[in-house]
């Protein structure tokens, strides 16, 4: 896989700038705040059809103008393809593959693949349990698009879910207030006793506890084949990265525990459990069952790595999951997908930027940020394309 060109107009600080992409590895180098990592971001974008930098399209128009538009040419095995996306300040974005507007943007993804990894990537160890589901889910994504959509059916159940709770919870006080009545809501006796008597809304929930099931149950077993695969390759790599003096573990903590892969068994897992937790549900008025609540444990030497060592020895943890994805990216979709490094190399001693250069040689295209220069040896800068980012404008260095 090969980024050839990249186009991108009123995106970010770039009004319109065209990079052709010449070597396996490109280095971007520029102070900061000038555009390079706007640049990878624009990759990821057209990768994932998402960025962890902003939350609306808006944020990623150029400041005074209506749309942005990012434009690229990529090579695979199987042939050439044109990728375009259009971020508009207000309305939908549109995508469109080899110059045809996709009515499903489930059909524009898995035709780029990209690993990214920056300094924010140490929210991984560091961070709530909500970061590691969505590494998790944004890795699937792009070995199994269609997952991008077994997720979005999964929330809006569990939005249509929560509403319900909280309208059947917020209904009982406000019943329970008109009647001058001293209900104690965090009683299971008076609070289940009165619910109860609610029939439609039992009934109405009854059903979203069964799409709960069934849209949770097919998000479960997805995440624990990943991390199946994924982390005997991540133990591999951070044996090799600590030189075998640490052991990485990275294990699957389901909100709801099930134990042979078959839909219907975990289906039915999953209502066992709303069941025992129908109390709490009711009392909180939004579902604690699920894997909105997943986990995945990483630990160094059976020691959580949240708590363990030094930011040295997490970067080490985070280095070896990036390069774990990589190389199971690469065994799923057949080719080594791009890598996009921005400004680790300065965070990472000597010891692991040579792991992770050792690891990269030319075997992916890598597009990299930095401000320095001189933090690649002579043979690199010799087999890399090396370009100056200054205020949204990208020349040669």
């Amino acid at each position: 896989m090969y980024l050839k060109t990249l186009h991108l107009r009123s995106f970010r600080n770039y009004m319109n700038q065209q990079v052709e992409f010449d070597a396996q590895k490109t280095i971007l180098v520029g102070n900061n705040a000038q555009g390079k990592s706007n640049l990878l971001e624009a990759v990821e974008l057209l990768s994932t059809l998402k960025t962890h930098r902003a939350r609306r399209d808006r944020d990623l128009v150029k400041e005074g103008q209506t749309a942005a538009q990012i434009e690229a040419n990529i090579k695979r095995i199987y042939g050439e393809a044109e990728l375009a996306v259009t971020l508009r300040s207000q309305g939908r974005r549109t995508v469109s593959l080899n110059k045809e507007n996709l009515r499903r943007h489930l059909d524009f993804l898995g035709i780029l693949n990209s690993v990214q990894f920056s300094s924010l990537d140490l929210e991984l160890v560091r961070g709530a349990p909500e970061c590691r589901r969505s590494w998790v889910d944004a890795l699937l994504v792009q070995l199994e698009p269609i997952y991008a959509h077994i997720l979005h059916q999964y929330y809006q159940v569990l939005r249509q879910r929560n509403a319900l709770l909280k309208t059947m919870r917020d209904g009982l006080e406000k019943r329970c207030a008109e009647g001058n009545r001293n209900y104690n809501l965090t009683s299971e006796h008076s609070y289940s006793s009165k619910i109860e008597t609610i029939s439609p809304q039992i009934l109405q929930l009854k059903l979203w506890d069964e799409k709960l099931a069934e849209t949770g149950s097919r998000v479960t077993r997805r995440r624990a084949r990943v991390i199946e695969r994924l982390a005997p390759i991540a133990r591999s790599w951070h044996a090799s990265i600590s030189s075998k003096t640490e052991v990485l573990e990275v294990k699957y903590a389901p909100n709801v525990n099930w134990l042979e892969d078959e839909p219907e068994k975990v289906q039915q897992a999953f209502l066992e459990k709303i069941e025992q937790r129908r109390i709490a549900e009711k009392n909180l008025g939004t579902t604690v069952v699920g894997p909105h609540r997943d986990e995945i444990e990483l630990s160094i030497n059976n020691t959580p790595a949240k708590s363990y060592g030094s930011q040295g020895q997490q970067r080490t943890l985070v280095l070896a999951l990036k390069l774990a994805e990589l190389k199971l990216i690469e065994e799923v979709i057949g080719e080594p997908p791009l890598l996009l490094l921005d400004d680790v190399l300065a965070e990472l001693d000597l010891n692991r930027q040579n792991q992770l250069l050792d690891a990269i040689q030319d075997h992916f295209q890598t597009l990299i940020t930095t401000t320095h220069i001189g933090s690649f040896d002579a043979q690199w800068l010799q087999n890399s394309q090396i370009l100056s980012v200054e205020a949204g404008n990208i020349s040669s260095f």
